[in-house]
C-alpha cells in the first residue's frame, strides 16, 4: 500500500496493537495494573512528604492523605521503631510506596508478554 489515503484491502484486517488479538487487552490491563501502583505509591509519598514538611494535621486534604496512606500501609506498620519520628515514618511508609512500585511495574511487564 504505497498511498496513504487508499482504502484498506478487504481481506487486510486493521492491527492497531499488533497482529496479536488479545494485545489491546492485554496492554489495557497492564496499563491499569501500572496506574493503580503509582497512585498507591504517590499517596504514600505525599504522605511521607506532607508529614516531614509538618502540614496541617487539621487540613481536610492531609487528614485524607494520612488516611490513604495509613490504609496502604496498613501491613508495614511499625516495622521500623527508631526514636527519630520523621526517619520512622520515612522508612515505615516509604517501604511499602518501593514494594507497591516494584510489584505493579513488575506485573504490568509481565502482563504485557502475554
Amino acid at each position: 500500500m504505497s498511498n496513504p489515503h487508499e482504502p484498506i484491502p478487504a481481506h487486510d484486517t486493521y492491527h492497531p496493537y499488533g497482529r496479536n488479538r488479545y494485545g489491546a487487552g492485554a496492554n489495557r490491563a497492564a496499563m491499569i495494573v501500572h496506574t493503580i501502583a503509582d497512585i498507591a505509591a504517590g499517596f504514600l509519598g505525599l504522605w511521607i512528604l506532607l508529614y516531614l514538611l509538618e502540614a496541617n494535621q487539621g487540613n481536610v486534604f492531609v487528614d485524607f492523605v494520612h488516611g490513604m496512606a495509613d490504609w496502604l500501609a496498613g501491613w508495614s506498620q511499625d516495622i521500623f521503631t527508631m526514636k527519630l519520628e520523621g526517619l520512622r515514618v520515612f522508612l515505615n511508609y516509604g517501604l511499602p510506596a518501593v514494594i507497591y512500585l516494584l510489584l505493579g511495574h513488575g506485573i504490568a511487564a509481565r502482563i504485557r508478554r502475554l
